[in-house]
Formats: C-alpha cells, sequence, structure tokens
C-alpha cells in the first residue's frame, strides 16, 4: 500500500495526519503544494479542493478527521486508548478543537477587535479543556494518544507566537494545560512532524498578513 498525503507546509491539519503515520510506523511520501495556487491535477483528485488529502495507491481519502481515522484502521496498533467510553470522549475533544484554529486564524489574520475577540474565542475553549484535563503528563495520562496529537499543532503555534511576542498568548494560567503543552513539544515525533525552519516561516505569514498580531512581534530575527 503507498501513502502519498498532500498538503502545504504550515496545515496544521496536515501535522496531524503526520504524527499519526509515523507513531504507527507508515511508510509515506509527503508532497507539499501552494494552497493559494493548486496545480491541476491536484484539482482533479481532491472532491473539496481542500487539504490535506492522502492518495491511498490510486484512491483518494480526504478530511483530515477521515485521514487519521483511516490511519488508525490500517494500523497494527492503535493509537486510541482501549477503553470504548474514553476513546468517544477522546474523538468528541478532537473535533471540539478544530475550531481552535478558526480562533487562530482571527488572531493572526485580524485587527485589533478582530485579534481581541479570536483571542477570548480561543481561551473560552482553552478554559474548557483545562476543566476536564487532569494533572496526567498526557490526556489520558502517561500514554501519547491521538489526542494528544491532535493538540500538538495548537500548542506549537501556540508557543511560536508567544516566542514572537511578549507572551501574547501566555498559557501560564492554565496549570495543567501549560504542562501538558509542554510535555507534548518534548516528542521527537511532534519535533519532526514540521519542515525545518517552519517556526521562520510562520513569522513572516504572522508578518505578511499584516494584522495586529504584526504589531506585537519583538525586534528579533527569527
Amino acid at each position: 500500500m503507498k501513502l502519498e498525503l498532500i498538503s502545504f507546509k504550515l496545515c496544521p491539519f496536515a501535522q496531524r495526519a503526520i504524527i499519526s503515520l509515523n507513531i504507527q510506523n507508515h511508510d509515506f511520501e509527503t508532497t507539499y503544494i501552494n494552497p493559494m495556487d493548486p496545480p491541476d491535477w491536484f484539482k482533479e483528485i481532491s472532491p473539496n479542493g481542500q487539504v490535506p488529502l492522502l492518495k491511498v495507491d490510486d484512491q483518494v481519502v480526504f478530511e483530515s478527521l477521515v485521514i487519521t481515522e483511516f490511519i488508525e484502521e490500517i494500523s497494527q496498533t492503535s493509537f486510541h486508548p482501549k477503553d470504548a467510553i474514553q476513546r468517544a470522549n477522546n474523538r468528541a475533544w478532537i473535533i471540539f478543537s478544530g475550531d481552535m484554529f478558526v480562533d487562530m486564524l482571527g488572531i493572526v489574520t485580524g485587527d485589533e477587535k478582530k485579534f481581541n475577540a479570536s483571542k477570548v474565542a480561543l481561551f473560552t475553549k482553552l478554559t474548557k479543556v483545562e476543566s476536564i484535563k487532569g494533572s496526567e503528563k498526557f490526556f489520558n495520562g502517561d500514554e501519547f494518544n491521538m489526542i494528544d496529537a491532535a493538540f500538538a499543532p495548537i500548542f506549537m503555534r501556540l508557543a511560536w507566537i508567544n516566542e514572537f511576542t511578549n507572551n501574547a498568548l501566555s498559557l501560564a494560567k492554565f496549570k495543567n494545560l501549560n504542562a501538558w503543552s509542554k510535555a507534548i513539544l518534548e516528542i521527537e515525533t511532534v519535533k519532526n512532524s514540521v519542515v525545518d525552519g517552519l517556526d521562520d516561516v510562520y513569522y513572516s505569514n504572522i508578518e505578511g498578513r499584516e494584522g495586529h498580531l504584526s504589531t506585537l512581534l519583538v525586534e528579533e530575527d527569527y
């Protein structure tokens, strides 16, 4: 079975799939495209014109959640916890986390009013997660699961933004989430789920958007 993941370098949903593929020991290729000017061959095979897309031999699997669940189904080991209720709970919080990327986009691209509204929306969601997240290393305890991989792109981008600014989106008030974030970002598979220098690309993306967040960037070279 030949697997090819098609996406763009900054895509957080592709990052989730890359972590799953590596954790579950699958050989795969990654092809990056320009989402603003996708090639014709991509338009022909993508039903919704969106990334990520997983080519499985000559067939296509699309929608990020479907892709990660497909990876789960073809793997010899599970990336979800064993308990059925816990698995369902994890899946629900993974879906819940998807809206955080909408808030993140507003934070990166919006003017001051949009930035503040998006930050409030994001932190409202984080507060809900904090209220159910225990003090365990990862979401379910000591084992790194798919839900941890799902939050990895969120925590990575928050860490970048806090590094680029004077902690504009600090997680310090979230004791459990802050510790969870640090534990996730120390995982080698998470570190290797993005291309080298992607933090520089993200910094340039913030600058190029010319939103309120770009005015908060510290005078450093990234």
